[in-house]
Protein backbone atom coordinates (compact mmCIF):
# COMPACT_ATOMS: atom_id res chain seq x y z
CA UNK A 1 0.00 0.00 0.00
CA UNK A 2 1.45 3.33 -1.04
CA UNK A 3 1.67 6.24 1.40
CA UNK A 4 -0.74 9.09 0.83
CA UNK A 5 0.38 11.43 -1.91
CA UNK A 6 2.54 8.94 -3.84
CA UNK A 7 0.14 8.85 -6.79
CA UNK A 8 -1.50 11.68 -8.62
CA UNK A 9 -5.27 11.99 -8.40
CA UNK A 10 -5.58 11.09 -12.10
CA UNK A 11 -3.49 7.93 -11.67
CA UNK A 12 -5.54 6.91 -8.65
CA UNK A 13 -8.82 7.51 -10.52
CA UNK A 14 -7.54 5.41 -13.44
CA UNK A 15 -6.61 2.57 -11.07
CA UNK A 16 -10.07 2.66 -9.45
CA UNK A 17 -11.81 2.72 -12.85
CA UNK A 18 -9.81 -0.33 -14.02
CA UNK A 19 -10.61 -2.20 -10.81
CA UNK A 20 -14.33 -1.50 -11.24
CA UNK A 21 -14.25 -3.11 -14.72
CA UNK A 22 -12.75 -6.41 -13.48
CA UNK A 23 -15.20 -9.15 -12.61
CA UNK A 24 -15.32 -10.17 -8.96
CA UNK A 25 -13.74 -13.59 -8.51
CA UNK A 26 -12.12 -13.55 -5.06
CA UNK A 27 -14.09 -12.53 -1.97
CA UNK A 28 -12.72 -11.95 1.52
CA UNK A 29 -15.21 -12.16 4.40
CA UNK A 30 -13.89 -10.82 7.71
CA UNK A 31 -15.67 -11.76 10.92
CA UNK A 32 -14.82 -11.03 14.55
CA UNK A 33 -15.90 -14.20 16.32
CA UNK A 34 -15.94 -17.93 15.74
CA UNK A 35 -19.63 -18.12 16.70
CA UNK A 36 -20.42 -15.67 13.88
CA UNK A 37 -18.11 -17.33 11.37
CA UNK A 38 -19.08 -21.00 11.71
CA UNK A 39 -22.66 -20.71 10.38
CA UNK A 40 -21.29 -18.99 7.26
CA UNK A 41 -18.50 -21.58 6.95
CA UNK A 42 -21.08 -24.37 7.15
CA UNK A 43 -23.58 -22.72 4.78
CA UNK A 44 -20.90 -22.14 2.11
CA UNK A 45 -19.22 -25.52 2.79
CA UNK A 46 -15.81 -23.91 3.40
CA UNK A 47 -12.78 -25.82 4.72
CA UNK A 48 -10.20 -24.62 7.21
CA UNK A 49 -6.88 -23.76 5.56
CA UNK A 50 -4.34 -25.93 7.37
CA UNK A 51 -1.39 -24.48 5.39
CA UNK A 52 -1.83 -20.92 6.57
CA UNK A 53 -0.96 -17.90 4.45
CA UNK A 54 -0.44 -15.99 7.71
CA UNK A 55 2.79 -15.56 9.71
CA UNK A 56 3.72 -18.36 12.11
CA UNK A 57 2.42 -17.91 15.62
CA UNK A 58 -0.62 -15.75 14.93
CA UNK A 59 -3.98 -17.22 15.99
CA UNK A 60 -5.75 -16.09 12.81
CA UNK A 61 -8.03 -18.62 11.11
CA UNK A 62 -8.89 -18.86 7.41
CA UNK A 63 -11.57 -20.94 5.77
CA UNK A 64 -11.76 -21.22 2.02
CA UNK A 65 -13.70 -22.78 -0.80
CA UNK A 66 -15.71 -22.07 -3.90
CA UNK A 67 -19.32 -20.99 -4.11
CA UNK A 68 -20.98 -20.37 -7.48
CA UNK A 69 -17.60 -19.94 -9.22
CA UNK A 70 -16.39 -17.47 -6.59
CA UNK A 71 -13.21 -18.03 -4.58
CA UNK A 72 -14.41 -17.44 -1.00
CA UNK A 73 -12.05 -16.74 1.90
CA UNK A 74 -13.43 -16.22 5.39
CA UNK A 75 -11.05 -15.06 8.12
CA UNK A 76 -11.41 -14.30 11.81
CA UNK A 77 -8.74 -13.28 14.34
CA UNK A 78 -8.82 -16.57 16.25
CA UNK A 79 -8.64 -17.15 19.99
CA UNK A 80 -6.23 -15.74 22.56
CA UNK A 81 -3.86 -18.58 23.47
CA UNK A 82 -3.72 -17.77 27.17
CA UNK A 83 -7.35 -16.78 27.82
CA UNK A 84 -9.12 -18.92 25.21
CA UNK A 85 -11.47 -16.11 24.19
CA UNK A 86 -12.05 -14.69 20.72
CA UNK A 87 -9.58 -11.94 19.78
CA UNK A 88 -12.08 -9.12 19.22
CA UNK A 89 -11.52 -5.40 18.78
CA UNK A 90 -10.01 -3.03 16.28
CA UNK A 91 -6.39 -4.22 16.55
CA UNK A 92 -6.98 -7.93 15.82
CA UNK A 93 -9.54 -7.04 13.14
CA UNK A 94 -7.25 -4.59 11.35
CA UNK A 95 -4.24 -6.92 11.49
CA UNK A 96 -6.02 -9.99 10.11
CA UNK A 97 -7.75 -7.85 7.46
CA UNK A 98 -4.52 -6.21 6.31
CA UNK A 99 -2.64 -9.54 6.20
CA UNK A 100 -5.52 -11.15 4.30
CA UNK A 101 -5.61 -8.36 1.73
CA UNK A 102 -1.86 -8.68 1.18
CA UNK A 103 -1.91 -12.48 0.92
CA UNK A 104 -5.16 -13.04 -0.98
CA UNK A 105 -5.60 -9.89 -3.12
CA UNK A 106 -9.42 -10.00 -2.92
CA UNK A 107 -11.69 -8.23 -5.39
CA UNK A 108 -14.34 -7.65 -2.72
CA UNK A 109 -14.12 -7.42 1.09
CA UNK A 110 -17.15 -8.07 3.27
CA UNK A 111 -16.96 -7.21 6.97
CA UNK A 112 -19.78 -9.25 8.47
CA UNK A 113 -21.03 -9.82 11.98
CA UNK A 114 -23.91 -9.46 14.36
CA UNK A 115 -23.31 -5.79 15.25
CA UNK A 116 -24.32 -6.53 18.83
CA UNK A 117 -22.92 -3.20 19.92
CA UNK A 118 -25.45 -1.40 17.75
CA UNK A 119 -28.57 -2.90 19.36
CA UNK A 120 -29.13 0.32 21.31
CA UNK A 121 -29.23 2.17 17.97
CA UNK A 122 -31.97 -0.12 16.60
CA UNK A 123 -29.82 -2.74 14.80
CA UNK A 124 -31.23 -6.27 14.66
CA UNK A 125 -29.85 -9.63 13.58
CA UNK A 126 -30.29 -9.92 9.83
CA UNK A 127 -30.02 -6.19 9.14
CA UNK A 128 -27.56 -5.23 6.43
CA UNK A 129 -25.67 -1.94 6.24
CA UNK A 130 -23.50 -0.47 3.51
CA UNK A 131 -20.76 1.75 4.90
CA UNK A 132 -20.52 5.25 3.53
CA UNK A 133 -17.82 6.46 5.91
CA UNK A 134 -15.18 5.14 8.28
CA UNK A 135 -14.93 5.75 12.00
CA UNK A 136 -12.47 4.47 14.57
CA UNK A 137 -14.42 3.16 17.53
CA UNK A 138 -14.09 0.61 20.35
CA UNK A 139 -10.54 1.75 20.92
CA UNK A 140 -10.93 1.94 24.70
CA UNK A 141 -12.33 -0.31 27.36
CA UNK A 142 -13.55 1.82 30.21
CA UNK A 143 -12.92 0.60 33.73
CA UNK A 144 -13.01 2.08 37.16
CA UNK A 145 -10.07 1.59 39.52
CA UNK A 146 -10.75 -0.03 42.91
Amino acid sequence: MAPHGDKSDAAEETMVAEAEKRPISTILIVMAMQSEALPVVNKLNLSEDLESVFPKGVPWVRYRGFYKDLNINLVWPGKDSSLGVDCVGTVPASLVTYASIQALQPDLIINAGTAGGLKAKGACIGDAYVASDVAFCDRRILWEPN
